[in-house]
Protein backbone atom coordinates (compact mmCIF):
# COMPACT_ATOMS: atom_id res chain seq x y z
CA UNK A 1 0.00 0.00 0.00
CA UNK A 2 1.16 3.82 -0.62
CA UNK A 3 2.70 5.18 3.10
CA UNK A 4 -0.67 7.26 4.41
CA UNK A 5 -0.41 8.64 8.24
CA UNK A 6 -3.24 7.45 10.87
CA UNK A 7 -4.50 11.40 10.72
CA UNK A 8 -5.00 10.15 6.89
CA UNK A 9 -6.50 6.95 6.89
CA UNK A 10 -8.60 8.20 9.72
CA UNK A 11 -10.24 11.27 7.75
CA UNK A 12 -10.40 8.44 4.51
CA UNK A 13 -12.75 5.75 6.93
CA UNK A 14 -14.69 8.56 8.58
CA UNK A 15 -12.94 7.22 12.09
CA UNK A 16 -11.52 8.52 15.16
CA UNK A 17 -8.35 7.62 16.14
CA UNK A 18 -7.74 5.85 19.83
CA UNK A 19 -4.47 5.56 21.96
CA UNK A 20 -2.86 6.97 19.20
CA UNK A 21 0.81 9.07 20.37
CA UNK A 22 1.55 9.46 16.90
CA UNK A 23 -1.36 10.92 14.20
CA UNK A 24 1.60 11.29 11.89
CA UNK A 25 3.06 7.60 11.69
CA UNK A 26 2.63 5.89 8.30
CA UNK A 27 1.21 2.46 7.67
CA UNK A 28 4.15 1.41 5.69
CA UNK A 29 3.52 -2.05 5.98
CA UNK A 30 0.44 -4.41 4.03
CA UNK A 31 -3.71 -4.28 5.51
CA UNK A 32 -4.27 -7.36 6.92
CA UNK A 33 -7.17 -9.59 8.45
CA UNK A 34 -4.80 -12.10 10.65
CA UNK A 35 -3.12 -11.58 13.02
CA UNK A 36 -0.03 -13.93 11.90
CA UNK A 37 0.07 -11.95 8.91
CA UNK A 38 1.66 -9.08 10.47
CA UNK A 39 4.58 -7.76 9.28
CA UNK A 40 5.87 -4.35 10.30
CA UNK A 41 4.00 -1.05 9.89
CA UNK A 42 0.69 -3.12 9.14
CA UNK A 43 -2.49 -2.14 9.72
CA UNK A 44 -4.68 -4.13 10.95
CA UNK A 45 -8.41 -4.87 10.58
CA UNK A 46 -10.43 -6.07 13.22
CA UNK A 47 -13.59 -8.18 11.98
CA UNK A 48 -15.64 -10.15 14.21
CA UNK A 49 -16.83 -13.09 12.46
CA UNK A 50 -19.00 -16.34 13.71
CA UNK A 51 -16.17 -18.10 15.69
CA UNK A 52 -13.12 -15.75 15.84
CA UNK A 53 -13.62 -11.83 17.05
CA UNK A 54 -10.30 -10.06 15.56
CA UNK A 55 -10.43 -7.62 18.05
CA UNK A 56 -9.43 -9.86 20.33
CA UNK A 57 -5.84 -10.43 18.60
CA UNK A 58 -5.52 -6.48 18.89
CA UNK A 59 -2.81 -6.54 20.52
CA UNK A 60 -1.09 -9.40 19.94
CA UNK A 61 -1.02 -7.62 16.43
CA UNK A 62 0.52 -4.76 17.47
CA UNK A 63 3.01 -6.42 19.60
CA UNK A 64 4.03 -8.21 15.89
CA UNK A 65 4.64 -4.68 14.74
CA UNK A 66 1.38 -3.50 13.38
CA UNK A 67 0.96 0.46 13.84
CA UNK A 68 -2.09 0.57 14.26
CA UNK A 69 -5.73 -1.76 14.50
CA UNK A 70 -8.99 -0.93 12.15
CA UNK A 71 -11.56 -1.58 14.48
CA UNK A 72 -15.19 -0.82 15.44
CA UNK A 73 -14.54 -0.23 19.34
CA UNK A 74 -11.41 0.84 21.43
CA UNK A 75 -9.49 -2.28 21.70
CA UNK A 76 -6.35 -0.57 24.35
CA UNK A 77 -3.29 -0.36 21.14
CA UNK A 78 -3.63 2.28 19.02
CA UNK A 79 -6.80 2.01 16.74
CA UNK A 80 -9.07 3.69 14.56
CA UNK A 81 -12.44 3.60 15.40
CA UNK A 82 -15.02 3.05 13.07
CA UNK A 83 -18.69 2.08 12.87
CA UNK A 84 -18.51 -0.88 10.29
CA UNK A 85 -14.53 -1.91 9.50
CA UNK A 86 -15.64 -3.61 6.14
CA UNK A 87 -17.05 -0.15 4.69
CA UNK A 88 -14.23 1.54 6.42
CA UNK A 89 -12.04 -1.10 4.76
CA UNK A 90 -13.47 -0.60 1.15
CA UNK A 91 -13.55 3.41 1.52
CA UNK A 92 -9.84 2.63 2.05
CA UNK A 93 -9.13 1.24 -0.77
CA UNK A 94 -11.25 3.31 -2.96
CA UNK A 95 -9.36 6.18 -2.19
CA UNK A 96 -5.91 4.34 -2.06
CA UNK A 97 -6.60 3.02 -5.54
CA UNK A 98 -7.82 6.55 -7.27
CA UNK A 99 -4.72 7.82 -5.68
CA UNK A 100 -2.52 5.48 -7.87
CA UNK A 101 -4.52 5.91 -11.18
CA UNK A 102 -3.58 2.58 -12.35
CA UNK A 103 -5.45 0.21 -14.75
CA UNK A 104 -8.16 -1.45 -12.83
CA UNK A 105 -9.18 -5.01 -15.09
CA UNK A 106 -12.30 -6.61 -13.03
CA UNK A 107 -13.36 -9.96 -14.13
CA UNK A 108 -16.50 -12.22 -12.96
CA UNK A 109 -18.09 -15.16 -14.60
CA UNK A 110 -19.93 -18.39 -13.41
CA UNK A 111 -16.93 -20.85 -14.38
CA UNK A 112 -13.20 -19.95 -14.80
CA UNK A 113 -12.58 -17.11 -12.74
CA UNK A 114 -9.42 -17.92 -10.88
CA UNK A 115 -7.79 -19.97 -13.61
CA UNK A 116 -8.65 -16.62 -15.79
CA UNK A 117 -7.44 -14.66 -13.69
CA UNK A 118 -4.09 -16.56 -12.89
CA UNK A 119 -3.56 -16.19 -16.60
CA UNK A 120 -4.15 -12.43 -17.08
CA UNK A 121 -1.84 -11.54 -14.19
CA UNK A 122 1.27 -13.50 -15.83
CA UNK A 123 0.51 -12.69 -19.13
CA UNK A 124 0.61 -8.85 -17.82
CA UNK A 125 3.50 -9.14 -15.32
CA UNK A 126 5.28 -9.62 -18.77
CA UNK A 127 4.25 -5.84 -19.51
CA UNK A 128 4.36 -4.02 -15.98
CA UNK A 129 4.24 -4.72 -12.27
CA UNK A 130 0.64 -6.11 -11.74
CA UNK A 131 -0.85 -6.89 -8.64
CA UNK A 132 -3.76 -9.41 -8.72
CA UNK A 133 -6.27 -11.49 -6.47
CA UNK A 134 -4.54 -14.11 -4.45
CA UNK A 135 -6.80 -17.75 -4.68
CA UNK A 136 -10.58 -16.61 -5.11
CA UNK A 137 -10.56 -13.32 -2.33
CA UNK A 138 -13.14 -11.94 -4.42
CA UNK A 139 -15.64 -11.27 -2.13
CA UNK A 140 -16.55 -7.46 -0.05
CA UNK A 141 -13.06 -8.34 2.27
CA UNK A 142 -10.84 -9.81 -0.35
CA UNK A 143 -11.21 -7.15 -3.03
CA UNK A 144 -10.43 -4.44 -0.81
CA UNK A 145 -7.26 -6.27 0.91
CA UNK A 146 -5.98 -7.17 -2.68
CA UNK A 147 -6.47 -3.52 -3.83
CA UNK A 148 -4.60 -2.23 -1.04
CA UNK A 149 -1.43 -4.36 -1.60
CA UNK A 150 -1.02 -1.76 -4.73
CA UNK A 151 1.69 0.88 -4.47
CA UNK A 152 3.41 3.29 -6.19
CA UNK A 153 4.96 1.07 -9.00
CA UNK A 154 1.82 -0.74 -9.44
CA UNK A 155 0.26 -0.65 -13.15
CA UNK A 156 -2.11 -3.11 -13.90
CA UNK A 157 -4.54 -4.02 -11.03
CA UNK A 158 -6.48 -7.70 -11.49
CA UNK A 159 -9.54 -8.03 -9.68
CA UNK A 160 -11.88 -11.01 -9.67
CA UNK A 161 -15.48 -10.47 -8.47
CA UNK A 162 -17.84 -12.67 -7.53
CA UNK A 163 -21.37 -12.40 -6.43
CA UNK A 164 -24.08 -14.00 -4.25
CA UNK A 165 -27.09 -11.97 -5.28
CA UNK A 166 -27.87 -8.78 -7.54
CA UNK A 167 -25.83 -5.53 -6.44
CA UNK A 168 -22.95 -7.83 -5.08
CA UNK A 169 -20.39 -6.70 -8.25
CA UNK A 170 -21.95 -3.46 -8.60
CA UNK A 171 -20.42 -2.11 -4.87
CA UNK A 172 -17.41 -4.66 -5.50
CA UNK A 173 -16.84 -2.21 -8.49
CA UNK A 174 -17.94 1.23 -6.77
CA UNK A 175 -14.73 0.49 -4.40
CA UNK A 176 -11.98 -0.20 -7.30
CA UNK A 177 -13.87 1.11 -10.56
CA UNK A 178 -12.21 -0.70 -13.36
CA UNK A 179 -11.44 0.80 -16.98
CA UNK A 180 -11.73 -2.92 -18.24
CA UNK A 181 -14.10 -5.27 -17.21
CA UNK A 182 -14.31 -8.74 -18.44
CA UNK A 183 -17.65 -11.40 -18.11
CA UNK A 184 -16.41 -14.85 -18.80
CA UNK A 185 -19.67 -16.93 -18.91
CA UNK A 186 -23.28 -17.22 -17.33
CA UNK A 187 -23.91 -20.65 -16.31
CA UNK A 188 -25.96 -22.58 -13.43
CA UNK A 189 -23.35 -22.35 -10.37
CA UNK A 190 -24.96 -20.65 -7.78
CA UNK A 191 -28.52 -21.62 -9.63
CA UNK A 192 -29.85 -22.26 -6.19
CA UNK A 193 -29.44 -18.92 -5.05
CA UNK A 194 -30.04 -16.65 -7.87
CA UNK A 195 -33.22 -18.43 -9.48
CA UNK A 196 -32.36 -18.76 -13.16
CA UNK A 197 -29.09 -18.09 -15.45
CA UNK A 198 -31.13 -14.77 -16.57
CA UNK A 199 -31.03 -13.63 -13.15
CA UNK A 200 -27.34 -14.78 -13.16
CA UNK A 201 -26.72 -12.66 -16.32
CA UNK A 202 -28.16 -9.92 -14.29
CA UNK A 203 -25.93 -9.71 -11.57
CA UNK A 204 -22.64 -10.50 -13.95
CA UNK A 205 -23.52 -7.78 -16.31
CA UNK A 206 -23.48 -5.07 -13.41
CA UNK A 207 -19.90 -5.43 -14.34
CA UNK A 208 -20.08 -3.24 -17.32
CA UNK A 209 -22.82 -1.20 -16.50
CA UNK A 210 -20.05 -0.08 -13.94
CA UNK A 211 -17.42 0.94 -16.92
CA UNK A 212 -16.62 4.33 -17.96
CA UNK A 213 -17.92 5.28 -21.10
CA UNK A 214 -15.94 4.15 -24.71
CA UNK A 215 -14.91 8.16 -24.98
CA UNK A 216 -13.44 7.73 -21.26
CA UNK A 217 -11.52 4.18 -22.18
CA UNK A 218 -14.04 1.71 -21.03
CA UNK A 219 -13.81 -1.48 -22.31
CA UNK A 220 -15.94 -4.48 -22.07
CA UNK A 221 -14.59 -7.46 -22.87
CA UNK A 222 -17.35 -10.15 -24.00
CA UNK A 223 -17.24 -14.10 -24.56
CA UNK A 224 -18.83 -14.36 -28.47
CA UNK A 225 -19.84 -17.57 -27.67
CA UNK A 226 -22.31 -16.85 -24.57
CA UNK A 227 -25.68 -15.26 -25.68
CA UNK A 228 -26.22 -13.94 -22.54
CA UNK A 229 -22.38 -12.51 -22.00
CA UNK A 230 -22.87 -11.11 -25.45
CA UNK A 231 -26.05 -9.63 -24.94
CA UNK A 232 -24.22 -7.46 -22.06
CA UNK A 233 -22.93 -5.28 -24.53
CA UNK A 234 -26.24 -3.28 -25.02
CA UNK A 235 -25.81 -2.46 -21.35
CA UNK A 236 -22.69 -0.34 -21.06
CA UNK A 237 -21.25 2.85 -22.54
CA UNK A 238 -17.98 1.24 -23.03
CA UNK A 239 -16.59 0.17 -26.21
CA UNK A 240 -17.37 -3.56 -26.72
CA UNK A 241 -14.50 -6.48 -27.32
CA UNK A 242 -15.21 -9.82 -28.26
CA UNK A 243 -13.15 -12.86 -27.98
CA UNK A 244 -14.27 -16.64 -28.47
CA UNK A 245 -13.77 -19.12 -31.20
CA UNK A 246 -17.25 -17.20 -33.17
CA UNK A 247 -15.91 -15.79 -36.77
CA UNK A 248 -16.70 -12.18 -35.62
CA UNK A 249 -14.53 -12.31 -32.22
CA UNK A 250 -11.92 -9.44 -32.00
CA UNK A 251 -9.43 -12.22 -30.72
CA UNK A 252 -9.87 -15.79 -31.43
CA UNK A 253 -8.58 -19.48 -31.41
CA UNK A 254 -8.20 -21.77 -34.68
CA UNK A 255 -7.23 -24.82 -35.23
CA UNK A 256 -8.05 -25.49 -31.34
CA UNK A 257 -6.37 -29.38 -30.29
CA UNK A 258 -5.19 -31.15 -27.91
CA UNK A 259 -1.95 -32.35 -27.15
CA UNK A 260 -1.60 -36.42 -26.13
CA UNK A 261 -1.36 -35.38 -22.80
CA UNK A 262 -4.56 -32.86 -22.65
CA UNK A 263 -3.01 -29.71 -22.99
CA UNK A 264 -5.00 -27.40 -25.55
CA UNK A 265 -2.95 -25.89 -28.48
CA UNK A 266 -4.25 -23.00 -30.97
CA UNK A 267 -3.74 -20.38 -33.27
CA UNK A 268 -4.60 -16.98 -31.26
CA UNK A 269 -5.52 -14.37 -33.48
CA UNK A 270 -5.67 -10.41 -32.12
CA UNK A 271 -6.24 -7.56 -34.21
CA UNK A 272 -2.54 -7.22 -34.44
CA UNK A 273 -1.93 -10.36 -36.06
CA UNK A 274 -1.91 -14.32 -35.26
CA UNK A 275 0.80 -16.87 -33.23
CA UNK A 276 0.40 -20.03 -32.07
CA UNK A 277 -0.09 -20.88 -28.49
CA UNK A 278 0.50 -24.27 -26.51
CA UNK A 279 -0.54 -24.53 -23.16
CA UNK A 280 0.97 -25.87 -19.63
CA UNK A 281 -2.36 -25.96 -18.45
CA UNK A 282 -4.71 -29.45 -18.95
CA UNK A 283 -8.30 -28.90 -20.79
CA UNK A 284 -9.89 -27.49 -24.01
CA UNK A 285 -12.13 -25.29 -21.34
CA UNK A 286 -8.57 -23.45 -20.76
CA UNK A 287 -9.23 -22.00 -24.14
CA UNK A 288 -11.87 -19.51 -23.67
CA UNK A 289 -9.73 -18.21 -20.82
CA UNK A 290 -7.16 -18.14 -22.60
CA UNK A 291 -8.49 -15.74 -24.95
CA UNK A 292 -9.87 -13.91 -22.13
CA UNK A 293 -6.51 -13.29 -20.82
CA UNK A 294 -5.51 -12.48 -24.54
CA UNK A 295 -8.28 -9.76 -25.25
CA UNK A 296 -6.96 -7.85 -22.10
CA UNK A 297 -3.45 -8.14 -22.43
CA UNK A 298 -3.75 -6.78 -26.54
CA UNK A 299 -5.95 -4.05 -24.90
CA UNK A 300 -3.34 -2.87 -22.61
CA UNK A 301 -0.65 -2.82 -25.39
CA UNK A 302 1.40 -6.19 -25.25
CA UNK A 303 2.09 -7.45 -29.06
CA UNK A 304 0.49 -10.90 -30.30
CA UNK A 305 3.81 -13.02 -29.95
CA UNK A 306 4.08 -11.55 -26.07
CA UNK A 307 1.06 -12.74 -25.31
CA UNK A 308 1.09 -15.91 -27.04
CA UNK A 309 4.22 -16.93 -25.19
CA UNK A 310 2.90 -15.84 -22.10
CA UNK A 311 0.26 -18.47 -22.46
CA UNK A 312 2.38 -20.91 -23.51
CA UNK A 313 4.56 -20.41 -20.17
CA UNK A 314 1.59 -19.93 -18.01
CA UNK A 315 0.97 -22.59 -15.47
CA UNK A 316 -1.76 -23.00 -12.30
CA UNK A 317 -0.62 -20.02 -9.48
CA UNK A 318 -4.41 -21.15 -7.53
CA UNK A 319 -4.34 -24.69 -5.25
CA UNK A 320 -6.61 -27.31 -5.83
CA UNK A 321 -7.40 -26.08 -9.74
CA UNK A 322 -6.45 -28.89 -12.54
CA UNK A 323 -3.07 -30.01 -10.74
CA UNK A 324 -1.56 -32.70 -12.17
CA UNK A 325 1.01 -34.56 -10.22
CA UNK A 326 2.59 -38.16 -11.45
CA UNK A 327 3.17 -40.26 -8.96
CA UNK A 328 6.94 -42.36 -8.96
CA UNK A 329 4.58 -45.62 -9.40
CA UNK A 330 3.30 -43.91 -12.88
CA UNK A 331 -0.35 -43.06 -11.10
CA UNK A 332 -1.20 -39.65 -12.48
CA UNK A 333 -3.51 -37.36 -9.84
CA UNK A 334 -5.33 -34.29 -11.45
CA UNK A 335 -6.66 -32.59 -8.24
CA UNK A 336 -9.52 -30.09 -8.80
CA UNK A 337 -10.96 -30.03 -5.85
CA UNK A 338 -11.53 -26.47 -5.05
CA UNK A 339 -14.63 -26.10 -5.88
CA UNK A 340 -17.42 -27.75 -8.99
CA UNK A 341 -20.58 -26.45 -10.84
CA UNK A 342 -22.13 -28.19 -13.80
CA UNK A 343 -20.00 -26.25 -16.28
CA UNK A 344 -16.71 -27.34 -14.71
CA UNK A 345 -17.44 -30.72 -13.91
CA UNK A 346 -18.38 -31.14 -17.71
CA UNK A 347 -14.67 -29.17 -18.27
CA UNK A 348 -12.72 -31.59 -16.26
CA UNK A 349 -14.53 -34.67 -17.58
CA UNK A 350 -13.60 -33.70 -20.74
CA UNK A 351 -9.73 -32.97 -19.60
CA UNK A 352 -9.34 -36.33 -18.36
CA UNK A 353 -10.67 -38.36 -21.44
CA UNK A 354 -8.44 -36.47 -22.93
CA UNK A 355 -5.88 -37.60 -20.87
CA UNK A 356 -6.74 -41.06 -21.06
CA UNK A 357 -5.80 -41.40 -24.52
CA UNK A 358 -2.80 -41.47 -23.79
CA UNK A 359 -3.19 -43.23 -20.21
CA UNK A 360 -4.54 -46.17 -22.56
CA UNK A 361 -1.59 -46.10 -24.84
CA UNK A 362 0.11 -47.44 -21.64
CA UNK A 363 -2.16 -49.76 -20.49
CA UNK A 364 -3.53 -47.06 -17.67
CA UNK A 365 -7.64 -46.13 -17.09
CA UNK A 366 -9.26 -43.38 -15.84
CA UNK A 367 -11.36 -42.85 -12.92
CA UNK A 368 -13.49 -39.87 -11.64
CA UNK A 369 -13.76 -39.44 -8.15
CA UNK A 370 -16.64 -36.89 -8.09
CA UNK A 371 -18.55 -35.31 -5.18
CA UNK A 372 -21.62 -33.22 -4.59
CA UNK A 373 -22.23 -29.70 -7.03
CA UNK A 374 -23.60 -27.05 -3.90
CA UNK A 375 -26.82 -24.49 -4.32
CA UNK A 376 -28.18 -26.12 -7.57
CA UNK A 377 -31.50 -25.77 -5.76
CA UNK A 378 -33.75 -27.62 -8.15
CA UNK A 379 -32.19 -28.56 -10.71
CA UNK A 380 -29.76 -30.62 -8.52
CA UNK A 381 -30.80 -33.87 -9.38
CA UNK A 382 -31.04 -33.48 -12.89
CA UNK A 383 -27.70 -31.81 -12.77
CA UNK A 384 -25.74 -34.70 -10.66
CA UNK A 385 -27.72 -37.01 -13.01
CA UNK A 386 -26.56 -35.38 -16.43
CA UNK A 387 -22.84 -35.43 -14.66
CA UNK A 388 -23.03 -39.09 -14.54
CA UNK A 389 -24.24 -40.20 -17.69
CA UNK A 390 -21.51 -38.18 -19.27
CA UNK A 391 -18.69 -39.51 -17.51
CA UNK A 392 -19.58 -42.78 -19.53
CA UNK A 393 -20.22 -41.19 -22.64
CA UNK A 394 -16.92 -39.89 -22.74
CA UNK A 395 -15.60 -43.85 -21.96
CA UNK A 396 -14.27 -42.66 -17.95
CA UNK A 397 -13.16 -46.04 -17.25
CA UNK A 398 -14.76 -45.74 -13.48
CA UNK A 399 -16.91 -42.86 -11.73
CA UNK A 400 -16.77 -43.14 -7.87
CA UNK A 401 -19.33 -40.93 -6.45
CA UNK A 402 -18.34 -40.03 -2.94
CA UNK A 403 -20.76 -38.23 -0.35
CA UNK A 404 -24.72 -38.28 -0.08
CA UNK A 405 -27.59 -38.06 -1.89
CA UNK A 406 -26.35 -35.85 -4.37
CA UNK A 407 -23.82 -38.34 -4.75
CA UNK A 408 -25.78 -41.16 -5.12
CA UNK A 409 -27.25 -39.07 -8.13
CA UNK A 410 -23.98 -39.14 -9.81
CA UNK A 411 -23.83 -42.45 -9.83
CA UNK A 412 -27.08 -43.27 -10.18
CA UNK A 413 -26.91 -41.53 -13.72
CA UNK A 414 -23.93 -43.19 -14.56
CA UNK A 415 -25.77 -46.60 -13.56
CA UNK A 416 -28.40 -45.62 -16.26
CA UNK A 417 -25.88 -44.61 -19.06
CA UNK A 418 -23.87 -47.55 -18.36
CA UNK A 419 -24.13 -50.92 -20.65
CA UNK A 420 -24.10 -53.27 -17.04
CA UNK A 421 -23.40 -50.86 -14.32
CA UNK A 422 -19.83 -51.73 -13.86
CA UNK A 423 -19.08 -48.37 -14.41
CA UNK A 424 -19.62 -46.18 -11.52
CA UNK A 425 -19.71 -47.31 -7.48
CA UNK A 426 -21.09 -45.08 -4.73
CA UNK A 427 -19.01 -44.69 -1.34
CA UNK A 428 -19.92 -42.97 1.96
CA UNK A 429 -16.97 -40.38 2.50
CA UNK A 430 -13.66 -39.82 1.29
CA UNK A 431 -11.92 -42.54 3.57
CA UNK A 432 -13.74 -45.07 2.01
CA UNK A 433 -12.67 -43.37 -1.94
CA UNK A 434 -9.28 -43.19 -0.49
CA UNK A 435 -9.55 -47.19 0.47
CA UNK A 436 -10.75 -48.17 -3.18
CA UNK A 437 -8.12 -46.44 -5.04
CA UNK A 438 -5.66 -47.58 -2.87
CA UNK A 439 -6.63 -51.22 -3.53
CA UNK A 440 -7.61 -50.77 -6.73
CA UNK A 441 -5.02 -48.13 -8.82
CA UNK A 442 -2.30 -49.52 -11.11
CA UNK A 443 0.76 -47.89 -13.05
CA UNK A 444 -0.43 -45.91 -15.94
CA UNK A 445 -4.06 -44.56 -13.98
CA UNK A 446 -5.62 -40.98 -14.46
CA UNK A 447 -7.51 -40.30 -11.38
CA UNK A 448 -9.72 -36.94 -11.44
CA UNK A 449 -10.77 -35.52 -7.69
CA UNK A 450 -13.58 -32.93 -8.12
CA UNK A 451 -16.61 -31.33 -6.18
CA UNK A 452 -17.88 -28.47 -4.30
CA UNK A 453 -15.43 -27.10 -1.63
CA UNK A 454 -17.73 -28.15 0.44
CA UNK A 455 -17.89 -31.72 -0.43
CA UNK A 456 -13.46 -31.63 1.03
CA UNK A 457 -12.46 -34.16 -1.74
CA UNK A 458 -8.96 -32.88 -1.68
CA UNK A 459 -8.24 -35.09 1.10
CA UNK A 460 -8.76 -38.07 -0.89
CA UNK A 461 -6.12 -36.10 -3.62
CA UNK A 462 -3.60 -35.50 -0.33
CA UNK A 463 -3.93 -39.02 0.96
CA UNK A 464 -3.38 -40.77 -2.59
CA UNK A 465 -0.44 -38.34 -3.17
CA UNK A 466 1.23 -38.79 0.70
CA UNK A 467 4.64 -39.35 0.65
CA UNK A 468 5.01 -38.26 -3.35
CA UNK A 469 8.34 -36.34 -4.38
CA UNK A 470 7.31 -35.00 -7.48
CA UNK A 471 6.21 -31.46 -7.44
CA UNK A 472 2.65 -30.79 -9.31
CA UNK A 473 2.35 -28.25 -12.58
CA UNK A 474 0.59 -26.35 -9.99
CA UNK A 475 3.34 -25.97 -7.12
CA UNK A 476 5.96 -25.79 -9.97
CA UNK A 477 4.33 -22.58 -11.36
CA UNK A 478 3.48 -21.10 -8.07
CA UNK A 479 6.72 -20.72 -6.42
Amino acid sequence: MIALSLAEIAEIVGGQPHDIPDPEQRITGPVVIDSRAVEAGALFAAFQGERVDGHDYAERAVAAGAAAVLAARPVGVPAIVVDDVQVALGALARAVVARLGVDVVALTGSAGKTSTKDLIAQVLQRHAPTVFTPGSLNNEIGLPLTALRADADTRHLVLEMGARGIGHIRYLASLTPPRIGLVLNVGTAHIGEFGGREQIAEAKGELVESLPAADAGGVAVLNADDPLVRAMAARTEARTLLFGEADEAHVRAENVRLTEHGQPAFTLHTPTGCSDVTMRLYGEHHVSNALAAAAVAHELGMSVDEIALALSEAGALSRWRMEVTERPDGVTVVNDAYNANPESMRAALRALAAMGQAARARGGRTWAVLGHMAELGGAALAEHDAVGRLAVRLNVSKLVAVGGREASWLQLGAYNEGSWGEESVHVSDAQAAVDLLRSELRPGDVVLVKASRSAGLERVAAALLENTATASEGEVAGR
